[in-house]
């Protein structure tokens, strides 16, 4: 392989999404013949990073101190999510710190917001909810007119949502909320990512427990907080009808959608699909939700 034909396999597979098995081998030896030619960080992160979307941790743990012994400013952050989450089996909350406070000062809004996460929590710091406040508000003009999706918006909007919440401030909580709906369903589109999930998921537990949801306005993620209680929606894809149905089970809501079952909204979300292609990605083209609540057991 010479590093023309490593640049162009990276350049091909690194943007497209799900790769095949034989996709995967070259896009991995390409980014592993890069790292060993060039010790360029860019390709460790990117590696890392790969591995981190596959949940394979040991192995995105082994590219991110690489490219952090060699000062790239982009790993601390992807190490400090390794050990705050313990994602190689053991939480470490002065590592955590450690990382995400060299990613701030390196200019990393995610890891300013981690680092006001632990102050909230008084993980390996003292807690205090006032310094997590004053990073909040701090970061909040930084990400309020986001253009890009790799950008922060919904992780600012919805902690600052829930202070407004706190301070009373229901209508601003509400518009955060929402503005932080419609950026993450942009990203989830390209990114599939399961950590956004997460957040789409409790960002519309948090508005719902602020507001009704709208019968005649109801998307895909609504379906978050439809599925908690036994009903069927109701939605249309190219005309055709397709029904997504919650039924009481004793390990809780279980849910089937054509023909699939899935055992709760989580798996739902992260592999249903219409013809191969992800609800996820088909968010924009669905339409026309219904939703009839009723009782459902297994």
């Amino acid at each position: 392989m010479t590093k023309d034909q490593a640049l162009q396999y990276v350049h091909a597979y690194g943007s497209k999404g799900k790769l095949n098995e034989d996709e995967e081998f070259m896009y991995t030896e390409s980014l592993r013949f890069l790292i060993e030619e060039t010790e360029e960080t860019r390709w460790m992160v990117e590696l890392g990073g790969y591995y981190y979307e596959l949940r394979d941790f040991d192995l995105a743990l082994k590219y991110y101190e690489m490219a952090d012994r060699f000062g790239d400013r982009w790993a601390p952050e992807g190490l400090g999510y390794i050990w705050y989450y313990g994602r190689t089996g053991t939480r470490d909350y002065e590592k955590a710190f450690h990382y995400y406070s060299k990613a701030a000062e390196l200019g990393s809004i995610k890891s300013r917001i981690k680092v006001a996460d632990m102050y909230k929590n008084g993980y390996y710091v003292d807690q205090s909810y006032d310094e997590y406040c004053r990073i909040i508000e701090e970061c909040y003009p930084m990400v309020k007119k986001a253009k890009y999706l790799g950008e922060p918006l919904p992780e600012i909007f919805t902690r600052l949502a829930a202070i407004r919440k706190e301070q009373g401030r229901i209508d601003e909580a509400v518009r955060l909320y929402q503005e932080a709906k419609e950026f993450l369903r942009q990203r989830i589109v390209y990114t599939q990512f399961f950590g956004d999930l997460t957040i789409m998921k409790y960002l519309i537990r948090d508005l719902y427990a602020l507001i009704e949801p709208d019968p005649a306005d109801l998307d895909l993620y609504d379906l978050y907080y439809l599925l908690e209680q036994p009903g069927t929606v109701t939605f249309y894809h190219l005309g055709l009808a397709h029904e997504v149905l919650a039924v009481r089970e004793e390990a809780g809501i279980a849910v089937a959608f054509d023909g699939e079952w899935y055992r709760d909204a989580d798996a739902f979300f992260r592999k249903a699909a219409i013809d191969g292609e992800p609800l996820t990605v088909l968010d924009r083209r669905l339409y026309g939700f219904s939703w009839k609540k009723g009782r459902s057991d297994g």
